[in-house]
Formats: structure tokens, C-alpha cells, sequence
């Protein structure tokens, strides 16, 4: 099932021929043992890509629903978080907090610029934060994360690290062994879902807690929701054909399938792979005078926002490019109209991007005049190979 159309956004993100196979394998029994096996295997390869001795959970859903899965296990209502937001998805925590009785605070970005460590440390200062979320790759603005320098203030104040990683699994690191600088700084919690970077269709919440994580679920009697609450999963993650809710069955193939490639292609080749594709393509972009809403050194190897030259219409450039073929975000928030998201990330190959640049510059030409594509595509094939060797 070839794509017929280079779907280019911040995801869902092209879905290459051997997913589609595994989505499309017959129907089992969410209780046959040869599908327990089969999840038991993805379950493991995810814990694998987390590197977490704690649990994993891929239950049907959202990335929405991995964000309330991550708050409602380990933060009670009454309880405080603080929120670093770099973008909407950032803000996005405030209302699920607040739907689930946790009091929120939070410290917002500029669009495009990242919270300062400074200004969080000193939040943090203040004292009685529970936790605190932060988006590894926010997708409204290509913002990414620093966790060096993150996890070690966060931990030091005794507050629980939740990781946003819906535009970062498998693009990104996201190890949860890791020590950053002190035995106890570890990411506790990485919420994630399967369109992005995993390159599955939407439809899975995927979910890894830490030891950490773990122990504060069982301080609660109780949470206030029943299909997120870990407790009644994790004797099912743990053996699958055990039955509390009908698994995703075809989109659990995917997903094995999905974590089975990643494996494969080498986690830290999979990451080095996109970051040299994320400074590629930006680069390739500036050549046609189109500029990065993140700085180079804060933007993102998965998705990046850019801006338009002065002469272009936001909706006429973007439909002209989808009469094309190549489908791309708009921009949203204060930046709706002035430029469109580019998701560079999951299975995607340099092919694609050489043949989106061809199409953008070509739709530059007929909008606003003479572009240099030739030039663009050799600035995106030399910029890739110069990052992918390191």
C-alpha cells in the first residue's frame, strides 16, 4: 500500500509498506496466546527503547490520554505541578490539571525560545511542586527540551519528572536509566503515542513508568478513572492475554511491526539519523529565504517551524503545495498564517525530502519568483551526510 501523497506534517508521519501489512494481518482474539506473544515482544522492545526497569503500557487512545495517565497515577488531586510550557502543547497540561483537581502552575515561553533553567529553578525554590511536566519536543514551535540541563534542577528539588515525549519516541533519546549526574536524577515518567516518530497510525497511548512513578501510584487508595488507572493494566501488560479491556488487536501488529524496525535500523543510528535530517532541512529551507522559528541550537530533529518570505499567502502556498502531493502543517497560535510546520521524523526517507524541496521550490517560483533548487537539495544532501558520519 504504496503513499500516494508525501504527508509531511508534525503526524500523523508517512506509514511505510510493512506496517500497513502488519495492520492489515487477520484478526485474533484479544486472548489467543499467539497474540500475547506477539505484544509481549513489543512491550519489551518499548522497555528497551525507554530503558526503563519500571513498566510499560500501550493501551488504545491518544496522546491526550497518555498525558492524563501520566498526571492522575501519580499526582493527586489538591496536589501542585508545575508546567514548562515552550508552546501549545505545553499549555495543554494546564487544562488537563486542572480537569483532574491538580493545582497548576506554570512558566510559558516566548514561541519559539525555551523556558530558562533559571527561572525554573527558582520556581521551584518556592517548594511543594509534586511534579513537574515538560514537552520534550513541543509541536505548535519545534522547541526542544534540554534534559541535561532539566532533569538535574527538577530532581534536586525533589519533584517527579514527567517527560512529554509524543513528538520525541524514537526520534529522540529518552532514557529513563539514565543518571544525570546523581544516582537519584532520572526521568520518572515518558508519555507518548504512536503516530510520530514510532511511524504507526494514530490510535495507541504509550505510556513508561519509572520505579519512582510506580511507588506513588500505590500511596493512592484509589484515582479518579478507571480506564487510566495503571493498576488495572499492569497485571494485563504484564501477561496480555489477560482480559480487562479489548486490546487494539491490528494496531498492535502495527506497533510491533513499528518497534521491530526501530530495533533494527539501532536506536542511537535511528537518533543520529534525525537530528542530521532536522539540520538538513532547515538548512535546505533557509537557502529559499524562509527562516526557523527555533534557533538552531533549541530546535527540534523531528519537526520544525518555518517561516515565510515576505509575498507569500499562507493558504494559497499550502494548497498549491497539497495539489502536489506534499501535505504540511499550518502554523498555529500567534503564528497562524505566517508560516507552516514541517514534520521530518519516523520512517521517512532522504528521498522524500529531496522531492518536498523540489515541490516548495517549485511552488516558490510561481508565487514569488526565481528560487535556487538544485542548490537547496545539495545543501540538504551535504548538511545530512556531514551529521549523519558524527
Amino acid at each position: 500500500m504504496p503513499n500516494k501523497e508525501m504527508l509531511l506534517i508534525p503526524g500523523p508521519t508517512p506509514v511505510v509498506d510493512e506496517i500497513y501489512e502488519a495492520l492489515s494481518r487477520e484478526t485474533m482474539s484479544h486472548t489467543d496466546m499467539r497474540f500475547a506473544g506477539l505484544f509481549s515482544e513489543a512491550l519489551s522492545l518499548t522497555k528497551k527503547m525507554f530503558n526503563t526497569d519500571g513498566e510499560v503500557f500501550v493501551i488504545a487512545g491518544s496522546g491526550t490520554l497518555s498525558m492524563e495517565m501520566a498526571l492522575i497515577n501519580t499526582v493527586a488531586p489538591g496536589e501542585k505541578i508545575l508546567i514548562v510550557s515552550h508552546g501549545y502543547f505545553g499549555d495543554r497540561f494546564i487544562g488537563v490539571a486542572n480537569s483532574l483537581g491538580i493545582e497548576a502552575e506554570a512558566l510559558v515561553s516566548e514561541w519559539g525560545r525555551q523556558v530558562s533553567p533559571q527561572a525554573i529553578d527558582e520556581k521551584l525554590q518556592e517548594g511543594g511542586f509534586k511534579a513537574v511536566t515538560i514537552t520534550h519536543v513541543d509541536t505548535s514551535t519545534g522547541v526542544m527540551s534540554n534534559l541535561e540541563e532539566l532533569v538535574p534542577i527538577v530532581k534536586k528539588h525533589g519533584a517527579l519528572f514527567i517527560l512529554d515525549g509524543v513528538c520525541a519516541s524514537a526520534g529522540l533519546e529518552e532514557d529513563m536509566g539514565k543518571e544525570y549526574g546523581n544516582p537519584d536524577y532520572k526521568i520518572d515518567v515518558v508519555l507518548s503515542a504512536s503516530q510520530k516518530a514510532i511511524g504507526v497510525p494514530p490510535g495507541l497511548a504509550i505510556v513508561a513508568f519509572g520505579l519512582k512513578a510506580l511507588a506513588e501510584r500505590k500511596k493512592f487508595s484509589k484515582v479518579g478513572s478507571y480506564y487510566a488507572d495503571i493498576n488495572n493494566w499492569i497485571h494485563i501488560m504484564n501477561e496480555p492475554q489477560r482480559y480487562f479491556a479489548t486490546h487494539p488487536i491490528n494496531m498492535i501488529y502495527a506497533y510491533h511491526q513499528a518497534m521491530k524496525i526501530i530495533e533494527a535500523e539501532g536506536f542511537r543510528e535511528r537518533y543520529t539519523r534525525h537530528t542530521a535530517l532536522g539540520k538538513a532541512i532547515r538548512s535546505a529551507l533557509r537557502s529559499y529565504g524562509m527562516s526557523i522559528l527555533a534557533k538552531e541550537e533549541v530546535a527540534a530533529p523531528t519537526l520544525s517551524c518555518i517561516l515565510y518570505p515576505s509575498g507569500l499567502e499562507d493558504s494559497k502556498f499550502r494548497a498549491a503545495l497539497a495539489d502536489k502531493g506534499l501535505i504540511v502543517a499550518g502554523a498555529l497560535g500567534p503564528l497562524a498564517g505566517k508560516g507552516f510546520r514541517l514534520g521530518h521524523m519516523g520512517n521517512t526517507s532522504n528521498h522524500t525530502f529531496i522531492q518536498a524541496l523540489r515541490v516548495i521550490g517549485e511552488t516558490l517560483e510561481e508565487q514569488t519568483g526565481k528560487v535556487d533548487i538544485n542548490k537547496a537539495i545539495e545543501i540538504f544532501k551535504s548538511v545530512f551526510e556531514e551529521y549523519n558520519r558524527t
